[in-house]
């Protein structure tokens, strides 16, 4: 498939957004400048039933949820190197 055949967005929920790991990445970078996404999630489901940008005095995470943050973008980046690598070298 050429790049003209590829579509150049493909929408993805939030749900898949949250499992990358990069909500909490993203949210590190945000909370410099005193924003932050939330994403309120169905504590049964486990599934995302809004998300929103919002203004925070929050800054930074605890050593747990960078932990796990690091783990899931590695495993995101395991699973994806390929797609990824194909899709810049296209």
């Amino acid at each position: 498939m050429s790049r003209d055949d590829a579509p150049m967005l493909v929408e993805k929920s939030w749900d898949e957004f949250r499992e990358t790991g990069l909500v909490v990445s993203i949210n590190k970078i945000l909370h410099v400048f005193g924003w932050a996404l939330i994403f309120e999630v169905d504590k049964e489901s486990d599934k995302t039933f809004r998300a929103y940008p919002c203004r925070t005095k929050f800054r930074g995470f605890d050593k747990e949820t960078d932990n796990k943050s690091y783990v899931r973008i590695s495993k995101y980046m395991n699973d994806n190197s390929e797609q990824l690598l194909k899709e810049c070298e296209e």
